[in-house]
């Protein structure tokens, strides 16, 4: 089947809906497809489109229907469409009409539809490779040097948060929360993501110079973000909307704790029990959990066992397996 992936984020991106487009290619050429990744339809001849992003890629959506008006579309709901624009944008309201199967990333998203759109909806937990725990050629030097800046990585605490910095990743918060921390705290935020604008780059440095315990480290390779995040103690998730975050599926897979917002994007995977949830925004109690986890190996242990638990959920295969059938039940 020749399938077509449109997706908003520009190639050579490392944005989320990018890194998933490209990871879904490579699972349908598995099961036997050609496939393109476009950031917009081009009407060329596909006999499937999947779309990332019901809002953003309503365009393409409503070009193939009118291209091929029998032909399957799959749209993948992101955390803005399910969380921000479902209920007002009339574009993204569109889109899910003209699916034919709507994929979601975590089961309480399905929460979030009417029954209409819920009975075509499939949940597909993002899949993650368990990438070598090395940071690749060069990598591991660099990263010892930024260490040594501070005390031997042996003294320090490490709290890893991955993404762009966005205003909906709520990116700061860890630092702020680390601001409150006593002066005997080994605790060290390491920051990996591009900035999105000029004014969140600024934001960066400043709070770098003026938060000892913050370190920015920019954009990364794939290899060497997995690398620093398996070498740290915690991965703080302070998101205020996340439809499904690829850094929550590598934490778990990567077997480290996890303190994560309580939005549903988060509680989806890891549930509503999980004892590592705090409030969004809430700088102080983000500061408590960080402290629990630093000074309580009891509390850091339950973490670490409840997330090992996920971890079959985000094996490859069983993604594979749900792209397979529900290209099957499209036939």
């Amino acid at each position: 089947m020749r399938i077509g992936i449109v997706t908003p984020a520009p190639p050579g991106s490392t944005y989320g809906n990018r890194v998933t487009a490209l990871r879904w290619a490579g699972i349908l050429r598995r099961l036997g497809h050609r496939v393109s990744i476009l950031q917009t339809y081009d009407a060329r001849p596909h006999e499937l489109l999947i779309a990332l992003h019901a809002r953003r890629s309503h365009s393409s959506i409503k070009r193939f229907h009118d291209h091929h008006p029998t032909a399957p579309i799959i749209v993948a709901l992101t955390g803005t469409d399910l969380y921000r624009d479902f209920r007002n944008n009339h574009l993204a309201q569109k889109s899910l009409a003209s699916a034919t199967r709507i994929v979601v990333l975590q089961p309480k998203a399905l929460e979030k539809l009417p029954p209409e759109l819920r009975d075509k909806t499939q949940v597909i937990y993002q899949s993650v490779e368990n990438l070598p725990k090395s940071s690749g050629s060069g990598g591991t030097k660099k990263h010892a040097r930024q260490q040594k800046s501070s005390d031997s990585p042996l003294n320090n605490f490490d709290v890893s948060i991955i993404g762009h910095l966005r205003p909906v990743k709520d990116p700061f918060r860890a630092a702020f929360a680390a601001r409150l921390l006593g002066s005997s705290s080994r605790i060290r935020i390491l920051q990996i993501g591009g900035a999105m604008t000029t004014a969140m780059f600024d934001r960066a440095k400043a709070e770098a110079r003026g938060n000892p315990r913050y370190h920015w480290l920019g954009q990364q390779s794939k290899a060497r973000t997995f690398w620093i995040l398996s070498q740290s103690q915690l991965c703080v998730i302070p998101s205020r909307i996340e439809g499904g975050a690829n850094s929550l599926s590598e934490a778990i897979v990567a077997s480290v704790p996890v303190l994560a917002s309580r939005i549903d994007g988060n509680v989806g995977i890891l549930g509503r029990d999980y004892p590592g949830l705090f409030k969004a925004g809430d700088t102080r109690q983000l500061s408590r959990l960080m402290t629990r986890a630093e000074t309580d190996s009891k509390f850091l242990t339950e973490l670490r066992e409840h997330i090992k638990k996920l971890a079959p959920l985000f094996a490859p295969a069983r993604e594979e397996r749900a792209w397979a059938r529900l290209i099957r039940g499209l036939r």
